[in-house]
């Protein structure tokens, strides 16, 4: 079987690195980016299969819109993508708006 194949996408490299070594001990695959921009990139050059992804890149934003648009941006390119969101700064509206748009998960931080 595949080594399972996962892009997390996070502002913040403490988290990128801390995910790096769970998902790494679980037997995956880890891609780490630090930007929208990445992400759209990563997807494009290759399958995942799985994206975990943080809501706010741009510093002092909390709104989860950046995210939110992510999430469109990444099922328009591959729509069986799992995605799971995950954020700091979440609220039942978010949670519910990123469900609607296809994540699969949403996971508050801290974990």
């Amino acid at each position: 079987m595949p080594t399972p194949r996962v892009l997390v996408a996070d502002d913040q490299p403490d988290i990128l690195q801390a995910l790096r070594l769970l998902l790494v001990d679980a037997g995956c695959d880890a891609e780490l980016v630090g930007s929208v921009e990445a992400v759209a990139a990563r997807i494009r050059e290759r399958p995942f299969d799985l994206l975990l992804m943080d809501l706010n890149y741009t510093r002092d934003t909390t709104s989860g819109r950046e995210g939110l648009d992510l999430i469109d941006l990444v099922h328009a390119h591959d729509p069986a993508l799992p995605v799971v969101v995950m954020t700091g700064w979440g609220s039942i509206e978010t949670a519910v708006e990123a469900m609607r748009r296809g994540a699969r998960s949403f996971v508050q931080k801290p974990w």
